[in-house]
């Protein structure tokens, strides 16, 4: 199969410039998903064999974590070869497979990014660390020491110490965001953005939808390398890097959020452009989120959306919560897309995260396919998989190996998802999984909840099926939100569709007053509470309100 056959009108999906406002996204971490050769480690045709399954999710798109060329240092976050396929996941046909029978059931195609940096691997940086007069030997951040030899500036690591590692080959420093082993592009260079461009178009020839962009306000550095200012601990929170990591003890002025960032990120728009393809950018900054989440996705010539953290926090979000970041958004981005999520692939699942019981998780997941913007959810979170406990000898992520054990890292998180309860590997693989399968996640397994009507799976299927079924929650104006107690209220309106949507974020009942006008009582198979005989809304614990006006 040809990448120019994956770009045929007879895959079975209808582009138009907007199809990611308001799509529901599933995000696939390959390595956990489905293991088809019994190596232990999940797979392309894995993937492949599971779309079926996807697919009666509901959802619009995959998003495919990294699977390029890798040392995996960092499991896929550190590419060696941005046009390939890592042999671990299979091979570029098993890619195009897998886009084609995705197409083919209507979903569209995401995948990973990581332009921020390569590996320590990638040719570019073996020939840049090779001399400092080579053709690429400006391709990467390279500086001097300080007269005492210590690093150029006090810029920190996400995963603890200095951000400068030294080359004995160079005589200098090089800058690497994370690991040392992934080391930092150089944007300042032109010819590393035409590369990187060169690297998108080779993957939306091949067919895919977009991409999700890891780290993306990490692009471009302070030329003048000017230290980044202490950070009052007042201000300091856990939302990107754990509490026991010095990075928080800064504000991140210097090594991220530049403003040259947008010029690169308008010539990449332009080239999605060219295919009907988006972008969703990973904005990690604990002050000021969802400001470059806003400037990233105005205009219409940057990003189109970018994904917010500030529902991957470690306290529940309450009725308050939700209301003052949705404020705060509108602000910042009054033109802008947001992408919300409660979990993903670097942090606590949100059953544990937030200790949710069966009901408050239906309940979230229901308020999160109301809110106006694009949805990530993130493989298992539709079976309610809680965080995986397990031992330091079980360990494979190297930033929960650092800092143990007061943070255990991303893997209890990253455990592979659960397709049966009859083995121990969950239906994972046949061999020996690469991380343990959760005792405790069997039980939740697709197969045992395919089986009860009554289980979060089948309510996730509901609520992504009542978001398509109107227009009004994926495309339309929110407004009027307010909070009353504990209940979070907010109307949804589009082409002469008005959705009032109340939820009781809370252990104790709750009555409300609906607004003016005529509303009748939808999502009744979402537990929604409907007008009582005395005109109020009577709301049981964690129980939503969702009727239309008519």
């Amino acid at each position: 199969m040809t990448a120019q056959t994956l770009l045929q009108p007879d895959h079975g999906l209808e582009l138009h410039p907007d199809w990611w406002r308001g799509a529901v996204i599933y995000q696939i971490y390959p390595r956990s998903y489905q293991d088809s050769n019994g190596d232990g480690i999940g797979d392309l045709r894995g993937i492949v064999e599971r779309l079926p399954y996807i697919a009666s999710l509901g959802v619009d798109v995959i998003w495919i974590s990294p699977f390029f060329t890798s040392p995996m240092k960092d499991f896929g976050y550190d590419v060696s070869d941005y046009c390939d396929v890592d042999p671990m996941f299979g091979t570029l046909s098993d890619f195009d497979a897998l886009v084609a029978t995705a197409h083919k059931l209507g979903i569209k195609v995401l995948i990973d990014l990581v332009l921020s940096h390569s590996s320590d691997q990638h040719p570019w940086f073996v020939e840049s660390r090779g001399s400092r007069d080579n053709a690429r030997a400006n391709w990467y951040v390279w500086a001097d020491p300080k007269p005492d030899g210590t690093p150029p500036n006090n810029w920190l690591s996400i995963f603890g110490g200095s951000a400068w590692a030294w080359d004995s080959t160079r005589l200098q420093y090089f800058l690497h965001n994370f690991l040392a082993s992934q080391p930092d592009l150089n944007f300042h260079e032109p010819q590393v953005q035409d590369a990187l461009l060169d690297v998108a178009k080779f993957w939306l020839d091949r067919g895919v939808n977009g991409f999700r962009l890891d780290t993306i306000n990490f692009y471009v550095h302070d030329a003048e390398l000017r230290d980044n200012p202490a950070l009052p601990p007042e201000k300091r929170n856990a939302n990107i890097a754990p509490a026991v990591n010095p990075y928080n003890h800064q504000e991140h002025l210097y090594d991220k959020n530049r403003p040259e960032n947008l010029e690169f990120l308008r010539r990449f728009r332009a080239l999605l452009n060219d295919y009907d393809a988006a972008a969703v950018g990973e904005v990690g900054d604990a002050q000021r989120g969802l400001e470059i989440l806003g400037e990233y996705t105005s205009g219409g010539d940057k990003v189109q959306m970018c994904y917010a953290f500030e529902f991957l926090s470690p306290e529940a979000p309450t009725a308050q919560r939700f209301a003052s970041v949705i404020h705060q958004f509108e602000a910042a981005a009054p033109d802008g897309w947001a992408c919300w999520a409660f979990s993903n692939h670097d942090v606590m699942r949100h059953v544990s995260r937030w200790d949710l019981t069966p009901a408050a998780a239906r309940c979230y997941a229901t308020l999160l396919l109301c809110l106006r913007g694009s949805v990530c959810l993130y493989q298992g979170e539709e079976l309610g998989l809680q965080e995986a406990e397990l031992r330091f000898e079980d360990l494979q992520d190297p930033y929960g190996i650092q800092f143990w054990p007061e943070f255990k890292g991303r893997d209890g998180c990253r455990t592979p998802m659960v397709w049966t309860s009859d083995n121990q590997n969950g239906g994972f693989s046949q061999g020996h999984p690469w991380l343990p399968v959760a005792r405790e996640h069997l039980h939740l397994s697709v197969d045992a909840q395919e089986r009860a009507p009554d289980a979060l799976l089948h309510h996730y299927r509901r609520a992504i099926a009542f978001r398509h079924a109107h227009r009004a929650l994926v495309q339309g104006d929110m407004h009027e939100m307010k909070t009353e107690g504990d209940v979070l209220s907010f109307q949804r309106e589009a082409a002469g569709e008005t959705l009032f949507c109340a939820f009781n974020l809370s252990h104790e009942p709750a009555t409300l007053t609906l607004p003016q006008g005529n509303w009748v009582a939808v999502g009744q198979d979402l537990n929604s509470s409907g007008p009582g005989e005395d005109g109020k809304v009577h709301l049981g614990p964690w129980q939503p309100c969702l009727v239309v006006k008519r």
